[in-house]
């Protein structure tokens, strides 16, 4: 009871957070105006609404990274009442397994599927999921990411993010840049950039003065993890590999396109907190990096705010405003400046309440359209977003998918029994994450790409051994479910809300009506292969 009266506050707070100014409509009604906008500019006749069964599955993935059981679905299909879908939303952000896939599309965005070396990815998983739970501010959670250096228990797990970089000023300079502010500025090292003007040098040794005094320290004794240590002192100076008669320049600690920081001067001997000596791990007064951690998940950082704007835009709708994410400069504007202007600021109003700027997107009409094309279009704009995008699930989302349909999750719900919980139960399906992720994920230490399927990836659907494991008949599971079935419809409606989590055409029905009068002796592999069919379809593959 008490949990279900905190999950109603947290729905009411974030309701409150995102209320407009006075008078004005509520943002997600601001969203649809300024995208409906754009259509009208470019003549672009935008896709209508999504019916229910597409929102449904849509909904689910995104914000719990699943798709619902068969008794969840066929409830919001047969509900009739007009506010379900706002319903579902709420119920869905205040779910444990929203906080759980929360903690998953973060852990991929900081971390870019990095191994752990210095901090256990239970540990780091553990800490984003209590964030989560908690719907701590984003710019909470980045001070503490940027601050951490590992020496408090409590924080440690904040640290990885440095430390499982190994504190490599350069990787950090561009990852801090292309994470956090929208900006891959890797081209500026050497000098600025030769194609954006935005990106200088000076800019990016700026951003690099605030982190390369910090580096990973061993304390003496070897059995003590390693934390971050922190110099009192070592200057920036660069040259233009283009201008060598330019001589060295000198940067001071800033953000790209911000003020100087100006460091406190003290007397020789007095810069350290706790000084350098052998095995002690220095600690200066005046830390850069928590100047960083200060000075960049602020209000006042314009970037930083229209980063994670943009980036839980796209999330939702499949690209950014700013596409690809981290190109943000004057030569890639956003297809919609407006809108990202817009988001950007009601990011600062709400607190940097990550729940609740989901919500109003969601409860939008432009993420709620239909995938399919309006009569008489052939291609719509990606960059419109008049039209929903196919978003290819990710290698997490796959994995849950493809158990909740074929019913190895109804399984161990069932085993459960009274001990039932989200944790439980996840805990009980990690394991089977392992090949999926093998599989599907993108390469360690880079951005998940573009959507490429590969030879691996179609056999392990089509022809893998742990998929084909999963479709032998056990008590609840859906192979169970269809062989007890023996109306063509009622089996076909089981097998499609099961799997694509909508009802199956009249078309589909016969089909397979057809098929399993075909072979009435052979009714349980058929029915194998109609499954295995489905979960090898792209309509399974993507979220419409």
């Amino acid at each position: 009871m008490l949990a279900g009266l905190l999950a109603a506050q947290g729905v009411v707070a974030a309701q409150l957070q995102a209320a407009p100014p006075e008078g004005a409509p509520p943002l997600h009604e601001r969203i649809d105006q300024l995208i409906s906008a754009g259509c009208e500019a470019r003549s672009i006749k935008p896709a209508g609404p999504a019916d229910d069964a597409e929102f449904l599955r849509r909904i689910y993935l995104d914000l719990t990274g699943t798709i619902p059981t068969i008794g969840q679905a066929k409830a919001f299909l047969d509900d009739p009442s007009p506010i379900k879908r706002q319903q579902l939303i709420d119920r869905l952000l205040n779910s444990p397994e929203y906080t759980r896939q929360m903690q998953r599309v973060f852990d991929v965005a900081l971390m870019e599927r990095r191994p752990a070396s210095r901090i256990p990815q239970a540990e780091w998983e553990d800490y984003l999921r209590r964030a989560f739970a908690a719907n701590k501010p984003w710019n909470e959670l980045v001070r503490e990411i940027l601050a951490a250096d590992g020496s408090d228990p409590a924080m440690r797990p904040a640290a990885r993010f440095v430390l499982d970089r190994d504190s490599e000023a350069n990787l950090l300079t561009r990852d801090v840049g292309r994470l956090f502010l929208g900006r891959d500025m890797q081209c500026a090292q050497c000098h600025d950039h030769p194609l954006i003007s935005d990106y200088l040098q000076a800019d990016y040794y700026g951003l690099y003065a605030f982190l390369n005094r910090s580096f990973v320290f061993q304390p003496k004794d070897k059995k003590q993890p390693v934390v971050l240590g922190e110099k009192a002192e070592g200057d920036v100076v660069f040259k233009s590999v283009f201008d060598a008669e330019a001589g060295d320049q000198h940067a001071k600690p800033h953000l790209p396109g911000d003020a100087v920081i100006e460091e406190p001067t003290f007397e020789k001997g007095q810069e350290y907190a706790v000084a350098p000596a052998d095995g002690v791990r220095p600690v200066p007064k005046f830390s850069r990096r928590e100047q960083l951690a200060e000075t960049l998940p602020r209000a006042e950082t314009a970037a930083f705010n229209r980063n994670i704007a943009n980036r839980l835009w796209a999330l939702l709708m499949g690209r950014g405003l700013v596409h690809p994410l981290d190109m943000d400069h004057s030569g890639n504007p956003p297809s919609h400046p407006e809108l990202l202007d817009l988001l950007a600021e009601q990011v600062v109003a709400m607190n940097y309440d990550i729940k609740a700027m989901l919500r109003e997107l969601a409860l939008s009409q432009t993420y709620q359209r239909s995938s399919q094309l309006p009569e008489g279009v052939n291609e719509l704009p990606a960059d419109s977003f008049a039209v929903a995008p196919l978003k290819p699930l990710t290698a997490e989302q796959l994995a849950l998918t493809v158990m909740q349909a074929v019913g190895v999750t109804d399984v161990q719900r069932a085993a459960l029994g009274a001990g039932l919980n989200e944790q439980a139960l996840y805990g009980r399906l990690a394991g089977n994450l392992r090949p999926f992720v093998s599989t599907f994920a993108g390469q360690p230490g880079q951005p998940e790409q573009d959507f490429q399927a590969t030879l691996e990836q179609i056999l392990f659907l089509s022809n893998g051994g742990t998929v084909r494991s999963w479709l032998s008949p056990q008590p609840g599971n859906l192979a169970d479910r269809l062989n007890k079935l023996k109306e063509p419809a009622a089996t076909a409606e089981e097998l499609f809300l099961s799997v694509f989590t909508r009802r199956p055409t009249p078309e589909e029905t016969a089909e397979l009506t057809a098929s399993l009068q075909a072979r009435p002796k052979d009714r349980p592999a058929a029915l194998q292969e109609w499954t295995w069919a489905l979960l090898a379809s792209d309509e399974f593959r993507f979220n419409h």
